[in-house]
């Protein structure tokens, strides 16, 4: 019988498992006359293990080795997410690290292509650091704004079909100065834009949300709790507005669905059928 965590786990975890159990072997007929044994091929070389840029702990999963960050949450359960760098492990205080290990083996199958898939994902060219000086063209609902430091009741000149993106501060303003004030701009344009989009799709879903908060995270765009409290990454609002509108759907709909059940990804199609070249796309994408 399985303990309480497992169960926990398991219902945790569906959605990674994914696939058919695989069907039983045909019981031996008795009276069948046996044959030569079929040649099997060479086995293939093990495969390079794995390895968390910061990883605390190990483990041998179906012969690979595979090292892993492991951290203790406020989670409710054991949690596996597979990253750039790695694997990480999260679980509970009261859960122990034998049982935590358990659960690396219970869920071999799925790290181990998860991080082949990370290994093969092709890799982009490292986005450029951005220049915050006057005249730098910064990213901005995918296009560009740029940058124009201005004293204090100064009027900026804009050229031909460029946005401008106006600060008020000294001539001699720090590059330090001018991303805190650059960032304060993008943020109330992040939250006006969100809460319109919010609105917009919370009644074509049928859910009401009931606040919204502005994330820094540079891991994660955005996430729901079940008590309507939706946050959203404030630097979508360098991204293209198709995708800022998969990011507020993707939330919204965890207010019906709080998983990612077929059931979620059907409610997310409600409103928006091409939701998965939207996730694509942004997947592609850097924060």
């Amino acid at each position: 019988m399985p303990t309480p965590w497992q169960k926990l786990t398991q219902l945790t975890l569906d959605f990674f498992t994914g696939g058919d159990p695989s069907p039983a072997p045909a019981a031996a007929n008795p009276h069948t006359v046996p044959t030569a044994p079929t040649p099997q091929p060479p086995a293939a070389p093990p495969q390079a293990g794995f390895a968390h840029a910061s990883a605390n702990r190990h483990a041998l999963l179906q012969g690979i080795p595979v090292s892993f960050r492991f951290e203790r949450s406020r989670r409710k359960s054991i949690g596996f997410t597979v990253g750039p760098e790695g694997l990480v492990v999260r679980a509970p205080g009261w859960v122990p690290l034998r049982e935590v290990d358990a659960a690396v083996q219970e869920k071999a199958a799925w790290i181990l292509a998860k991080l082949q898939q990370m290994r093969e994902r092709p890799t982009h060219p490292a986005r450029p650091a951005l220049a915050w000086a006057h005249g730098a063209d910064l990213p901005y609902l995918g296009g560009t704004v740029r940058l124009c430091v201005v004293a204090r009741g100064q009027t900026p000149e804009s050229p031909e079909g460029v946005q401008l993106l106006p600060l008020s501060l000294p001539p001699d303003a720090s590059a330090v100065q001018v991303r805190e004030a650059a960032e304060a701009w993008f943020k109330k344009q992040a939250r006006a834009l969100f809460e319109a989009r919010l609105q917009h799709f919370a009644p074509q879903l049928g859910v009401r949300y009931q606040r919204l908060s502005l994330s820094s995270a540079r891991t994660r765009w955005g996430s729901a709790r079940s008590d309507g409290h939706i946050r959203l990454n404030w630097r979508l609002i360098h991204l293209p507005l198709a995708q800022i509108d998969y990011v507020v759907v993707h939330e919204l709909a965890h207010l019906r669905v709080m998983d990612h059940s077929p059931r979620f990804w059907d409610t997310v199609g409600e409103v928006m059928p091409d939701y998965r070249e939207r996730r694509r796309q942004l997947q592609e994408g850097e924060l």
